[in-house]
């Protein structure tokens, strides 16, 4: 008696596995999908007492941020020679500097529609030398959440978005 239902539940499961059927008609279209990698744009800014040290930047048309969404931001901090051509040295804010007249931070703040780019210093930032100030270059980088859990260089942030230095946008202000 065993072996006999030992024997019907082994064809059962041989029969109904190696069965098919006409395939199902196709389902509705759907809509296309995003894209979850992450966007960058650079800008070039100055700083300076009439704009208060700071600058705000809106996020371009085409750069959809959501609340959730990180938003990174590097500095341009010098360029090197390299075989290839100059290559780039990026540090992430905030960044501190200890100058002659004290502490100077480069930082930022932004919201969904923007960011403010700003220096805060224990002195009088009137005092800082242009270097500090004019001419400053910027990259900013919307990471949606999911994929913001580390704080990534520059090189590996591109690099996990597929892109190079060629494919980010520059805002002029």
């Amino acid at each position: 008696m065993k072996n006999i239902l030992l024997f019907l539940a082994l064809s059962s499961t041989v029969l109904f596995t190696s069965c098919e059927g006409d395939p199902g008609p196709p389902g509705p279209p759907g809509q296309d999908g995003v894209s979850f990698l992450g966007q960058v744009f650079e800008t070039t800014v100055n700083f300076n007492n009439s704009n208060n040290y700071e600058n705000f930047v809106s996020f371009p048309s085409n750069v959809e941020v959501y609340e959730s969404d990180a938003v990174l931001v590097y500095h341009l901090v010098e360029t090197i020679a390299g075989n290839g051509g100059p290559i780039d040295v990026w540090e992430q804010l905030p960044q501190t500097y200890f100058v002659n007249q004290g502490t100077l931070v480069y930082n930022f703040d932004h919201t969904f529609l923007d960011v403010r780019l700003f220096l805060d210093a224990n002195f009088d930032l009137n005092t800082l030398a242009s270097n500090f100030t004019n001419n400053q270059t910027f990259r900013v980088a919307v990471v949606p959440a999911e994929f913001a859990q580390t704080k990534p260089s520059m090189k590996e942030l591109l690099q996990m978005m597929q892109k190079d230095d060629s494919q980010i946008e520059k805002i002029e202000l």
